[in-house]
């Protein structure tokens, strides 16, 4: 069983992952901005007020904590960044500091040129200020994080929605994952699945993967 503190526990994501980690046994603190809003979390479920971008709100919860969740979005570009800034400066001066797992952006994988998905000359305007924000998390971590354990979890850039827990995936790190079809789908409730088998069974730490079926 392990201490997990999710951040941006009541998105679509981190409930999703509250729910999974919650349904396996472990102990789990949903970290939100407002507390009073969230009514849609597992009872088991320990609900605070929590900011991955406060140092205070870090300090407070990382204490206790095995691993902490990422799971933040709805911000400006700076957020994600800001987000694993906080964390890593924090949890590098505590003695035993928990693991990061940070749900991130499936712009920031690879095309068969090697080359962003982000910067192909068709990638959504509407999502631009999103994916930058997901690639500065990552390169912060790759670049900043010594002394701290992180994980970087690119879902599918494309096909990531709510659906059926299957409990089945494949995993990749630098491109996406595709089936037969050149597809490369996920759900958010298999993307929960995820993160707690990489809690429980740690395969990819310093670095950055990805799953579909």
């Amino acid at each position: 069983m392990s201490d997990i503190v999710v951040y941006g526990a009541g998105g679509t994501a981190g409930s999703r992952i509250v729910a999974e980690a919650v349904g396996r046994g472990h102990r789990v603190t949903a970290a939100v901005r407002r507390p009073e809003a969230v009514t849609w979390l597992p009872a088991a479920a320990h609900l605070v007020t929590g900011d991955a971008t406060s140092t205070q709100s870090v300090r407070d919860l990382a204490g206790a904590a095995d691993v902490i969740v990422v799971a933040v979005g709805g911000g400006e570009r700076a957020l994600w960044r800001d987000a694993a800034q906080t964390l890593t400066t924090v949890l590098r001066d505590l003695p035993n500091p928990p693991r990061v797992i940070h749900v991130g952006g499936g712009a920031t994988l690879l095309t068969s040129k090697d080359t962003p998905l982000l910067d192909e000359p068709d990638f959504p305007d509407e999502y631009r200020d999103a994916a930058l924000g997901q690639a500065d998390a990552l390169a912060w971590y790759r670049s900043s994080a010594d002394g701290v354990t992180w994980t970087y979890l690119s879902p599918p850039p494309l096909e990531f929605h709510p659906g059926e827990r299957t409990g089945r995936y494949r995993t990749g790190t630098e491109h996406p994952v595709v089936d037969e079809q050149g597809r490369s789908v996920l759900t958010y409730e298999d993307l929960a699945v995820v993160i707690v088998d990489e809690i429980e069974n740690p395969r990819f730490e310093n670095m950055r993967f990805t799953a579909a079926y």
